[in-house]
């Protein structure tokens, strides 16, 4: 039993042998994808932050095109607002320079029918008024 417990001993022996070996590559590897890691890593890092830098420039400068464009629709609403109010102002400006005129003009035009009116009224009963008398004159009864 003494050889078949030396050939056990030797097979644990080698077998050990082996696992320590391969722990040792798996290490060696690992470190060696570590380092890879690592450099891919620093790579990115390098490839990214000018990115990331660029990503924060455009998002400062559309702040401040909405800043401005902000500022720019609240001068047009004043421009309108501004605008509308003169419209305003000006149409009863309109109706107070011609408007008020205007009727006071037709009220005269209206005056002077009235009055021509009367005239030829009155020629009219004149005429009639001395048709009348002679008649009247014609008349028997």
């Amino acid at each position: 039993m003494t050889d078949w417990s030396q050939v056990f001993l030797g097979v644990i022996a080698v077998a050990t042998a082996l696992m320590a070996l391969m722990q040792i590559g798996t290490l060696v590897v690992l470190a060696r994808v570590a380092v890879q890691v690592r450099d891919v890593v620093s790579t990115l890092n390098q490839d990214i932050r000018p990115l990331i830098a660029r990503a924060s420039a455009i998002a400062e400068e559309a702040q401040k095109t909405a800043t401005l464009a902000t500022a720019q629709a609240q001068k047009i609403d004043r421009l309108v607002t501004d605008l509308a109010r003169r419209v305003d102002d000006t149409s009863v400006v309109v109706q107070q320079a011609i408007i008020k005129p205007a009727r006071e003009g037709m009220a005269i035009v209206a005056a002077l029918k009235a009055g021509f009116g009367a005239l030829k009224g009155m020629r009219e009963m004149r005429g009639r008024h001395g048709g009348v008398e002679d008649e009247d004159a014609l008349f028997i009864g």
